[in-house]
């Protein structure tokens, strides 16, 4: 079973993260290799597939952005409430979520991002959007193979959740968030750069 920390604080998972049914993935031919639609930006699951995705009744429940457009209409009253979040796959856009929401993107008390894979790091593009374009404010919590390593990048892009893959062992993932002392990029958490501080330095006005 996966853990989840929150902040730097191992915590018990409220939310039931419901992900689309198995199903055979469309493929293509292209440089002859066989490359997944969604690598090509089209549609990563059919509306049938969408469709078949049972959602509980009751309860906090994360829920796919393909399911969210589609049915978020019959979501609305458990919006209120609190009982909606949802999730983007790593080929979906921020903007695409906002546009449902006509922008209040807080009205969500939970927005994830899947990391299908360690090398794969569109998601960080995506919290960092949600933080800066979109100002939302709410629990960001990284999903799917959520290692170690990336604990420190998690956050500087946004992520304030992390659901480990089932293999990490937490204590080992709550110290490497503290991995860097001092970054060398600009990023969501407001921590100066180095060559932010070097320019501060020699040019003191």
């Amino acid at each position: 079973m996966a853990d989840l920390i929150r902040g730097e604080s191992l915590v018990r998972d409220e939310w039931t993260w419901i992900k689309l049914p198995e199903a055979a993935e469309p493929v293509r031919k292209a440089a002859g290799k066989v490359v997944m639609f969604k690598l090509t930006g089209e549609p990563a699951a059919s509306d049938a597939v969408i469709d078949a995705c049972e959602v509980p009744a009751t309860g906090k429940v994360l829920i796919p952005l393909s399911v969210w457009l589609r049915r978020r209409e019959d979501f609305a009253s458990r919006v209120a409430v609190g009982e909606i979040g949802v999730w983007l796959d790593s080929h979906e856009e921020p903007a695409d979520l906002a546009d449902s929401l006509d922008g209040e993107v807080n009205r969500l008390p939970l927005i994830g991002v899947n990391f299908p894979k360690f090398i794969d790091g569109r998601g960080y593009s995506a919290g960092f959007i949600l933080r800066n374009r979109y100002g939302y404010r709410n629990e960001l919590r990284a999903l799917g193979d959520v290692l170690r390593d990336q604990m420190f990048f998690f956050r500087r892009t946004g992520f304030d959740a992390y659901l480990l893959r089932a293999d990490q062992k937490p204590e080992r993932c709550i110290a490497a968030l503290r991995d860097f002392s001092t970054p060398y990029q600009t990023s969501t958490d407001g921590n100066l750069p180095v060559f932010r501080r070097r320019i501060g330095q020699a040019n003191p006005a």
